[in-house]
């Protein structure tokens, strides 16, 4: 015979990065139930203090709680904020409510985040807690084949937004003791960093369409037009402050706004990128840790001593190419580069340095405000040229630099020891002679390579591996999985041809 608990009975909605009250599946699922809610955020030491992130990701999502509790406070509700391992937290509230269920997303995280939802899972076997999952967009948990995914996508994005009924419910709370006491500096902001929350996602959505947008496909590329004409939400949809598909539905509502078709059709493809990207995380998470494909597990990067110097001075911002110096202070600053950016940082770092992905992977995940693991590694391991699928880029720092920031004003508001060089010779301050060095008081190093030299020998040593056979074979397992099959075929054909 069963015995029941005499504790009060109570279903746990348990945020992650989730950190919304619109389209919140479980959230609106609980408030269908009759038991009370309780809403629980877990900030997890293994998290915390994980390599991938800092400080800047714990604001962010102080301020999102604290966004999403004052718009709870009308309804007598607000998010239970602890410390401490999931299973910890759980056993803890065990001790004044019975779960009757347990609701949330899923996630597709770390390899930390993937053993931390086996453990819950075991434990809420064990206790006799009902746990239910819900699909995190329209990424599909453990998939192994992309037949119909995109028929899939359109399917989950065109669904109707799920509504939370918060009036009438009942809430449940934990003793104040029991609360996390959040350090000082996670409580300041920073005005160059975007502030978290929903009503700081709609606001940014809003904004977007009424002027701002129209422009994206002009400055998705340039890093300091971007700032303003790209959409701006990636850290929204990485924390969760606001559903990739409220942000779709959202564009669809303006697809036919005269002069807008041309932005709305390249933002569209990159919401869609967005969740193949995860797919892919998901489906093959083992790209934490190894290279997606296995023929380039014994890439001979550079490991001697050297090499951690040069490492540091890419990640301080000063490697000697203004472009790539200017993109790494303000990511530092502001937690924002745009994708163009992103890629010619990783291509430089493991093209012309030579510097393995696995070292300078955590690094960008600490400084990206936006550090999604699921489309990281992936982006990641894609422009360092290890996929051997993907095309391969070698951005060249000096053209980028001349293409997308012609004027030099990205790098004169980044770098201002080169504020007073003339746009003729800020790409490139290496050239001038000591006595022109003399006259700007020029205080900047030389690069930390020849850009020429060292892009021609990564040319070289990546098409010759490219060609290997266990990497051609493995190409052909990648393409299986993570394209989809006429895709696949398209590929492998342009490939032979």
């Amino acid at each position: 015979m069963t015995v029941k608990s005499s504790l009060p009975a109570v279903n746990v909605v348990w945020f992650k990065r989730d950190l919304r009250l619109l389209d919140h599946a479980p959230l609106a699922e609980a408030c269908r139930r009759p038991l009370p809610i309780l809403m629980l955020y877990v900030f997890e030491p293994t998290l915390v203090e994980d390599r991938h992130y800092s400080m800047r990701h714990w604001r962010f999502v102080w301020q999102s709680i604290e966004d999403l509790n004052r718009q709870l406070e009308p309804h007598g509700a607000r998010i239970q904020v602890v410390a401490g391992e999931a299973i910890e937290c759980l056993e803890s509230i065990c001790r004044r409510y019975t779960i009757d269920t347990l609701l949330s997303h899923e996630e597709t995280g770390l390899a930390k985040t993937f053993e931390r939802d086996r453990q819950v899972r075991r434990w809420c076997g064990s206790n006799r807690v009902n746990w239910v999952e819900f699909p995190a967009g329209a990424v599909i948990r453990g998939n192994k084949s992309r037949d119909d995914w995109d028929r899939h996508w359109n399917r989950i994005m065109r669904a109707p937004i799920e509504s939370a009924d918060l009036a009438g419910n009942r809430y449940a709370e934990l003793d104040v003791a029991e609360l996390f006491d959040v350090p000082a500096d996670w409580r300041e902001s920073s005005p160059l960093m975007q502030l978290g929350g929903e009503t700081a996602a709609l606001e940014v959505i809003d904004d977007f369409y009424i002027e701002r947008g129209q422009s994206y496909h002009q400055g998705i590329s340039r890093p300091e037009e971007s700032r303003h004409s790209c959409s701006r939400l990636s850290p929204y949809l990485a924390w969760g402050n606001v559903s990739l598909r409220l942000v779709y539905q959202r564009l669809l509502a303006h697809w036919n706004r005269p002069g807008w078709r041309r932005p709305l059709s390249a933002l569209s493809s990159r919401l869609h990128w967005r969740c193949h990207f995860i797919q892919k995380f998901e489906s093959e998470a083992e790209m934490e840790f190894r290279p997606v494909n296995c023929g380039y597990r014994d890439f001979p990067y550079r490991t001697e001593v050297a090499s951690e110097t040069d490492l540091q001075r890419w990640q301080n911002g000063t490697t000697g190419y203004p472009l790539v110096d200017a993109c790494m202070r303000c990511l530092d600053a502001t937690g924002y580069i745009n994708f163009r950016m992103r890629a010619m940082l990783v291509s430089f770092v493991c093209h012309q340095l030579r510097i393995d992905w696995q070292r300078a992977a955590p690094h960008l995940a600490r400084v990206f405000l936006d550090f999604e693991p699921g489309i990281h590694y992936p982006q990641v391991q894609m422009q360092a040229g290890v996929t051997g699928t993907n095309t391969i880029r070698i951005y060249n720092p000096v053209k980028q630099s001349m293409d997308q920031d012609p004027d030099g004003n990205f790098i004169r508001r980044w770098c201002p020891e080169l504020a007073a060089l003339p746009t003729q010779v800020i790409h490139t301050p290496w050239e001038l002679t000591d006595l022109e060095r003399q006259m700007y008081d020029l205080d900047y190093p030389d690069p930390v390579v020849d850009i020429k030299v060292a892009s021609k020998q990564a040319r070289e040593q990546l098409w010759s591996w490219r060609r290997r056979p266990q990497v051609k074979q493995e190409s052909a397992r990648i393409l299986a999985l993570h394209v989809r099959p006429d895709r696949g075929r398209s590929r492998r054909g342009a490939q032979k041809a």
